[in-house]
C-alpha cells in the first residue's frame, strides 16, 4: 500500500536558473534554492520514491491531465522568459504506473482525466526548476500535472487533489505532492526598472498574501479555502490557484488543520509573492 509522505507550496520563479549564472543577479535566489534543497532533503529522509508536480506553467483548456512519460529529457528555454532561463538541460525518470492509476482514481470520481505517455510532450519550467534543485541526481521518479487549468472550476481540482490521494494509496509509491506556484501573481508592468525583479508589482498583493500566509501558519483552512475563489481572481492568483486547490484537496479541504512551516520566507519576485512551504500531513 503506498501513501502520501509529504505536501508542500512551492515557488519555481525563473530567477532561481538565473541566481546560479555569473552576473548582476548571482546569488539573487539563494535562500529560495536552499529550500527546494531542503523540501527534496526531507523527502529522501521520509523515503519518497516519486514526486507528483502540480504544475501552473502547463496550460490546458478541457479536462485534467498528467504527463507520466517513463523517462523525461531534452533541453528546455522559456518561450515566457528566454533572457531568464535558456539551454537548461534536464533528465528525470517518469512513473507510468502512477500517472495511470491517478487518471483512473480521478475519472471513477467525475473528474475527467488522461495520463500522457508522450516522448515528445515536454516538461514546464514549473516542474523543471523544483526538479532541479531537489532532483539533480535523479532520485526521484517524476509525475507532472496541468494546473493552469484555464475554463475549470476550483471545485473540480478539489476532487481531483482527493483523487490523488486516494490513487497513491492504491499504488506501491511513498509519493511527495507539490503545487508548484505563486501566491499573488501580477507581474511587474512592461518597462519596470531591473530591479523591479525584487519588489511586489502593488502592496495590496503582499498585504493579502501575508494574510494568507498567517491563516496557513495558524493552520485556519476554513478561512483561506472559503476565501480562495476570490483570492485567485483579485490577486491574479497564478493558473487560477488551480495547483493550491489541488493540494487541499489531497490534505482535507476546508477540514484541514495543519499548520504549515515556512521553509523560505515569503519574497517578493517581478511582482509575484513566493514561497516554499510544507503542509503537514492529517491523521488518516
Amino acid at each position: 500500500m503506498g501513501k502520501l509522505a509529504l505536501a508542500a507550496k512551492i515557488t519555481h520563479v525563473p530567477s532561481m536558473y538565473l541566481s546560479e549564472l555569473p552576473g548582476r543577479h548571482q546569488g539573487c535566489r539563494d535562500a529560495a534554492i536552499a529550500g527546494h534543497r531542503e523540501i527534496g532533503r526531507r523527502c529522501r529522509e521520509l523515503g519518497v520514491d516519486t514526486i507528483v508536480v502540480f504544475d501552473v506553467h502547463w496550460l490546458v483548456n478541457a479536462g485534467y491531465h498528467i504527463n507520466c512519460y517513463e523517462r523525461f529529457r531534452g533541453v528546455y528555454t522559456s518561450n515566457e522568459l528566454p533572457h531568464f532561463i535558456k539551454d537548461m538541460p534536464y533528465e528525470y525518470p517518469g512513473n507510468p504506473a502512477l500517472g495511470r492509476l491517478i487518471a483512473e482514481h480521478a475519472n471513477a470520481a467525475g473528474v475527467h482525466t488522461r495520463a500522457h505517455e508522450v516522448a515528445s510532450l515536454d516538461l514546464e519550467y514549473g516542474t523543471l526548476v523544483p526538479m532541479r534543485y531537489m532532483n539533480a541526481d535523479q532520485h526521484f521518479k517524476v509525475v507532472s500535472v496541468a494546473a493552469w487549468c484555464a475554463w475549470h472550476a476550483l471545485e473540480d481540482s478539489r476532487r481531483f487533489g482527493a483523487a490523488v490521494v486516494e490513487a497513491i494509496e492504491h499504488s506501491d509509491c511513498t509519493v511527495a505532492i507539490f503545487a508548484s506556484g505563486s501566491l499573488s501573481h501580477r507581474f511587474n508592468d512592461n518597462g519596470s526598472p531591473e530591479e523591479a525583479i525584487f519588489r511586489i508589482s502593488d502592496p495590496y498583493f503582499e498585504q493579502v498574501d501575508q494574510r494568507v500566509v498567517e491563516l496557513w501558519r495558524r493552520g485556519d483552512f476554513e478561512t483561506f479555502c472559503a476565501m480562495l475563489p476570490t483570492y485567485a481572481v483579485s490577486c491574479h492568483g497564478e493558473g487560477g490557484m488551480h495547483d493550491t486547490a489541488m493540494l487541499l484537496g489531497a490534505l482535507g479541504w476546508d477540514r484541514y488543520r495543519g499548520r504549515v512551516e515556512v521553509i523560505t520566507d515569503y519574497f517578493p519576485s517581478s511582482g509575484t509573492g513566493q514561497i516554499n512551504a510544507i503542509f503537514p500531513l492529517p491523521q488518516r
